[in-house]
């Protein structure tokens, strides 16, 4: 496998290496070097997080974020009543904030009802585990905060559903 990169300059020389060189050939394909990249390339052993709250619970999400490391990576859906109650969240660099605002959902598919509380986040999470979650080395880990609908949607949900270890889902109302 060839590195896309057309010219490679290197800084110690004035020398531009092209693709097919004897020198690059030798120096970035050794067998060593491709057999390390082809076994290591897909194991990311670290630690996901998912973050769930809900607008009876933002100080309580802000204070978990707070306490994640810097280098976390993971989601985190807060669901409100409306747009107003959307805010600025401090969150690692690497967490992604979905807000779920239900006023601009719709309830159950098929029935016209408006959005129950905690049903946002809980369909969201189930999403989100759908695609995001996988077997692999890496951990996942979740927090859940919130009214008693949604965290206990969510926790069944990561328990049950998902077989997360229940160890693995940090909720107040569980605690």
């Amino acid at each position: 496998m060839r590195c896309p990169v057309h010219m490679l300059r290197m800084p110690s020389e004035s020398l531009v290496l092209r693709l097919g060189s004897p020198i690059l050939d030798r120096e970035m394909y050794r067998p060593d070097h491709a057999t390390h990249t082809a076994t290591t390339a897909h194991h990311d052993d670290r630690v996901q997080f998912l973050v769930v709250g809900d607008e009876s619970s933002l100080t309580e999400l802000e204070a978990e974020l707070a306490l994640l490391p810097l280098c976390a990576r993971g989601r985190v859906f807060v669901e409100v009543g409306d747009e107003s109650q959307i805010a600025p969240l401090a969150t690692p660099m690497r967490m992604t904030v979905t807000w779920l605002v239900r006023s601009r959902r719709s309830g159950r598919p098929g029935t016209g009802e408006l959005c129950a509380r905690g049903e946002a986040g809980a369909r969201a999470v189930r999403a989100w585990c759908d695609e995001m979650l996988c077997d692999g080395p890496g951990e996942t880990r979740a927090i859940v905060t919130g009214g008693f609908a949604l965290a206990t949607e969510v926790r069944d949900h990561l328990v049950h559903a998902v077989g997360m270890s229940a160890d693995a889902v940090a909720s107040p109302s569980f605690r």
